[in-house]
């Protein structure tokens, strides 16, 4: 299963003055001048990054103290290196470090300097990925993760940073020793889980933690690990591969990991779970009312099935079968959050705030919740998107 990362470089900024160069920083413009494109659009390209190199180091010249002139060079680096023939990794190589040292200088002069941080760590992730698993690419590698978080203590509201932070944890998880990969990779799974929560149907993170999730399944199965068992990751997994497939069904990528994972969801329905709910009746019931009982979550209700911790968990006539309680409909959901109420029994709130009034529910645990938030969440919003339907095709067949 492939990463999808996001990458977002700003437009530059050409001044109108005219410049002069200067051989202060020859290494930095001899290797711009070495790259030429490998065919016609990418000359071209080249041609205009070559023109803004020039002024940028102009604009340095006039003012050492200038933050966007370093920023915006650092830039016309990177993409350079973007243009250099794939099969040249020593000049792209070189390319990345001019560009991190022309963004280290530049945060630097302005340590708040969003952009800068987050298309550094970008460029660091470029140089790590061409050393393959090597202690090299595990430094690099955690050097992108700390300018990652420094974007993100910057702009909190960035699901890109988030999302790409993600990625950084992921791909360091791989090299780091056996100990420690667990810890980063629940750590990956929380930047994935933030950047959702931050953009819903946002389809790239919502699918690279549905990959982390698998990965972390298939280490599961494989060292037998006590905490969680390998189908509930599986399963998990895809959740999320399922519903980035239905925001995007052309994505190729997608679609072949839906056919890899689809057999791994609770057909038909796309989720089956516990949760402790009161009387269908009476919301406000004391606590001894409450009963834990199954529920299930398909692309167009919530709907508790049964109130007995024996049912089965997945079987084709349950809902046919058992005796109906609390449902909520997905067009109905106007916002699903965490709650902590003294008026719940003790767990992880949950509260589904509907057009007909609030429903709330208690899962579990925290983990089991965060579960429950994100498919709930999806579902709406995959419904919101009017993509309803590629769901349904995806869990009913």
């Amino acid at each position: 299963m492939i990463n999808t990362s996001y990458r977002t470089l700003p437009f530059f900024h050409f001044s109108q003055d005219s410049l002069q160069l200067s051989t202060h920083h020859d290494v930095a413009m001899d290797l711009i001048n070495s790259v030429t494109g490998v065919d016609e659009e990418g000359r071209s390209r080249q041609r205009i990054l070559t023109f803004a190199a020039k002024r940028y180091i102009s604009a340095i010249e006039r003012n050492p103290e200038d933050p966007d002139a370093y920023y915006n060079w650092a830039l016309v680096l990177q993409e350079s290196a973007d243009n250099v023939d794939p099969n040249s990794d020593s000049s792209k190589d070189s390319l990345l470090e001019e560009a991190c040292k022309k963004y280290a200088e530049a945060t630097r002069l302005c340590p708040t300097l969003y952009d800068a941080y987050y298309n550094w760590a970008i460029a660091i992730a470029d140089r790590a990925k061409m050393r393959g698993r090597t202690k090299e690419a595990e430094e690099l590698w955690q050097q992108a993760i700390r300018n990652y978080d420094k974007a993100v203590q910057l702009s909190w509201n960035s699901p890109q940073a988030l999302n790409n932070w993600g990625l950084g944890l992921q791909e360091l998880s791989a090299i780091v020793p056996a100990k420690d990969k667990q810890t980063i990779i629940k750590t990956a799974i929380s930047k994935f889980r933030s950047a959702i929560q931050l953009q819903f149907d946002f389809h790239r993170a919502i699918y690279n933690l549905g990959t982390v999730l698998y990965g972390l399944a298939e280490d599961t199965s494989r060292s037998g690990g006590p905490d969680t068992s390998p189908n509930d990751l599986y399963s998990q997994s895809a959740i999320y591969v399922a519903a980035a497939h239905a925001l995007k069904p052309n994505y190729s990528v997608y679609r072949s990991a839906l056919r890899l994972v689809r057999s791994m969801l609770p057909l038909p329905y796309l989720k089956v779970g516990y949760l402790t709910a009161p009387p269908a009746d009476d919301p406000v019931a004391p606590h001894k009312h409450w009963e834990r009982s199954q529920f299930i979550l398909n692309h167009t209700e919530l709907q508790q099935v049964n109130d007995s911790e024996s049912a089965p968990v997945k079987a084709n006539a349950l809902v046919e079968k058992a005796k109906r309680f609390i449902k909520v409909d997905v067009a109905d959901i106007v916002s699903v959050s965490t709650c902590s109420d003294l008026t719940l029994p003790p767990g992880a709130g949950l509260c589904i705030n509907t057009t007909h009034g609030p429903v709330f529910l208690v899962a579990d645990t925290w983990e089991s919740l965060d579960g429950w938030l994100d498919a709930i969440r999806l579902v709406y919003t995959i419904f919101a998107r009017g993509k309803t339907d590629v769901l349904a095709g995806i869990i009913t067949g």
